[in-house]
């Protein structure tokens, strides 16, 4: 496999220069973007030209839209067959399968172009009748895709477009064997975009396998941190679990912290500390994957909305996440681990500050 690299450039340019159709740029007006960030710069007219897409890309950066808008413009054209979608988009989690879901109803709006959502935790009902009316794109997560392709729900023959989102983490989930999978079912011609944070070994064996002479863009250097993000670190003289929990009660009690997510690496410890911060009289709710679909629905909904002041998470169900705050708050990111707890300090509003362990 060949690769052609992109390099980033530092400045900004117009959606209206990237070769989008007017339908597509009055949907992205109407979201009140203008410019395109350097991961849609370069992406778009590569995708657009029906090629291959290797993105190496934080979230945050957003790639949504640099797979979202040239997926909108290349299936203008046909129309969709029961059972038979021409576009599939997997993601790791429930929470990024419907935000990219979201994404692709503002940029589609415009067009007679369906979708599915295809989740865990819902009933089948309603996503099998929507499959055998015909949808143009499927936005699933990697196990709900292959239980309904299991019952002879769907064919993945007359896929044109494919987009891996996310990849470094359905490496971490264990769906690596489900991916490739899901690559020999859908047809060798299609266009593959395919994006992830990092690119350990195996992730790069499955771009050498599945992609065609794809353009490889790097919209920020692997295992970096975000240009959005400043971090800092609390030290913690105690290992003791009860001693971190008191340190995060006491930054997340600050006057200046209007809202957090307070990120954990076990299911086990977000539940904890979720009961914790409550029985201190704060104002937080926990969110795993063993929760509920419709529970995990309605708290992030709550968080988003500012309802919610505290959001205790694991890593896996918070990946990819869009949350957005006032002018007038801010947001705190912290990390506990078995060992040390990063506990979190106020942020400005248009910066995010993240704390790493020490």
């Amino acid at each position: 496999m060949s690769l052609k690299r992109l390099p980033i450039t530092s400045y900004m340019t117009e959606f209206s220069k990237l070769g989008l159709s007017p339908t597509t740029l009055q949907a992205v007006a109407d979201t009140g973007y203008t410019t395109a960030t350097p991961i849609q710069e370069q992406a778009i007219p590569v995708a657009l030209a029906g090629r291959d897409v290797l993105g190496i890309a934080q979230t945050g950066t957003g790639k949504t839209a640099a797979f979202t808008l040239p997926m909108v413009d290349r299936l203008g054209s046909g129309r969709a067959r029961a059972r038979m979608p021409r576009a599939l988009v997997l993601a790791p989690t429930r929470e990024l399968a419907d935000q990219v879901a979201e994404s692709f109803g503002k940029y589609a709006r415009g067009t007679k172009l369906n979708w599915a959502l295809l989740i865990g935790g819902v009933s089948m009902g309603e996503q099998v009748a929507l499959l055998d009316k015909g949808v143009d794109v499927l936005i699933a997560t990697p196990g709900r895709l292959l239980d309904l392709f299991e019952r002879g729900k769907i064919l993945l023959t007359g896929v044109e477009i494919m987009v891996v989102d996310e990849a470094d983490r359905m490496l971490d989930m264990g769906f690596i064997p489900d991916i490739e999978r899901i690559f020999k079912l859908t047809p060798p011609r299609r266009q593959t975009l395919f994006f992830s944070a990092t690119m350990p070994p195996e992730i790069t064996r499955l771009t050498q396998q599945f992609l065609k002479d794809p353009t490889r863009i790097e919209a920020s250097r692997p295992a970096m941190t975000a240009d959005t993000i400043a971090q800092y670190l609390v030290r913690i003289p105690s290992s003791d679990p009860k001693a971190k929990r008191t340190a995060l009660r006491a930054l997340v009690g600050r006057e200046d912290v209007k809202n957090g997510i307070v990120f954990c690496n076990r299911k086990s410890e977000v539940d904890v500390v979720a009961k914790s911060l409550k029985q201190h009289g704060f104002d937080a709710a926990p969110i795993h994957g063993d929760l509920d679909q419709s529970l995990r629905t309605k708290t992030l909904a709550s968080f988003r909305s500012g309802e919610l002041k505290l959001l205790v998470a694991s890593d896996v169900a918070a990946r990819g996440w869009t949350s957005r705050t006032s002018a007038t708050s801010s947001t705190t990111t912290s990390r506990t681990t078995p060992t040390t707890m990063c506990t979190a300090s106020a942020a400005p509003a248009a910066r995010a500050r993240r704390v790493r362990p020490s």
